[in-house]
């Protein structure tokens, strides 16, 4: 039994966004239920809110319901947005006229998942450290170049809090009732979710090089580096192979004996594959994708998405707006 008076709860307010993803939200309130229930204490309590109070509907199509719109809180209260697919439509002057009044309030802000763009978008996150998931990461940078973007996955920055969504939303929670109430809480409600590794801000959140692309090869794995590190201003395949004391045709007979193909295929699919995702998720204008992804010509650049997409960046585009 609890000796003496029971804490003050702490109260989370967690914002669905539309097209949130679920298992980002699952991530960041289930830490906290476990938490209470394995101190046998009321240590959190929590209300889920909307732009108007409205159901949510995830990225799954599953609909949650929220207990109201959004609202004035105590200032103790810690704000946690949850984000998903068509971030940007998703927030709104509402949302973020919201955020930037509960911040002057002095308001702890945190977001999962796409949520950091919202927070962002608010001008929270300035001069903070930060994560978001990585295939939001290029676009994340092309927008808000001056936010210093790491690939963790979380980053605690004083009262900013940001997950990269998924099991990193676990991570994070952990961490914070670990530095609220101690270690040995968080490890238990850890045991609970069957969450055997506890992962820390040092922690990156894609799986590292040569797992990904399931060789063990360290002078292929620091080439692929190369080549993820630039991708707007490209590196010949001649400087790539004499970075790792290599001749050119040993690195073409080495990407064609593990990887299947060239290394310039390899190096283009890179390029087109960030190329997609800044269609899909940014503003940008086809003409500045290209140059963000190496191609000086627009024509170059188009002909090269249709042969791996079937489709012009032109098009792509336009299905995109389509989607929301």
């Amino acid at each position: 039994m609890n000796a003496g008076p029971s804490p003050r709860a702490e109260r989370m307010v967690f914002l669905l966004l539309e097209n949130f993803t679920l298992s980002a939200f699952a991530g960041a309130i289930e830490p906290l239920r476990l938490a209470n229930h394995i101190s046998n204490t009321k240590l959190y309590d929590w209300v889920v809110v909307s732009e108007d109070g409205n159901p949510v509907t995830s990225s799954s199509g599953v609909q949650v319901s929220c207990d109201q719109a959004l609202g004035e809180f105590d200032r103790d209260t810690t704000i946690i947005v949850i984000g998903g697919i068509g971030i940007k439509q998703s927030t709104t002057k509402t949302v973020l006229n919201w955020l930037r009044r509960e911040s002057r309030r002095g308001m702890a802000i945190g977001a999962v998942c796409t949520g950091a763009y919202a927070i962002a978008s608010a001008g929270l996150l300035n001069g903070k450290r930060c994560t978001t998931h990585w295939e939001n990461r290029d676009s994340f940078m092309e927008e808000f170049p001056e936010i210093e973007l790491t690939q963790s996955v979380f980053i605690i920055d004083q009262n900013r809090y940001t997950a990269a969504g998924g099991s990193a939303s676990f991570d994070m929670m952990l961490n914070l009732v670990a530095r609220k109430h101690g270690t040995d809480l968080a490890n238990q409600v850890a045991d609970q979710l069957i969450h055997t590794s506890l992962r820390s801000e040092s922690d990156e959140q894609r799986l590292s090089i040569p797992t990904r692309i399931g060789v063990r090869h360290p002078k292929l794995a620091k080439v692929v580096q190369e080549m993820e590190n630039n991708i707007e201003e490209t590196i010949s395949p001649s400087t790539l192979a004499k970075d790792v004391g290599m001749s050119t045709r040993q690195l073409e007979r080495l990407f064609r004996r593990y990887m299947n193909r060239s290394p310039k295929r390899y190096y283009m699919e890179l390029r087109l594959k960030k190329a997609r995702n800044l269609l899909l998720q940014t503003d940008m204008s086809v003409i500045n994708v290209a140059l963000a992804c190496g191609f000086a010509s627009p024509s170059h650049f188009s002909k090269c998405y249709r042969s791996m997409y079937s489709t012009t960046p032109y098009r792509e585009r336009g299905a995109s707006d389509g989607e929301h």
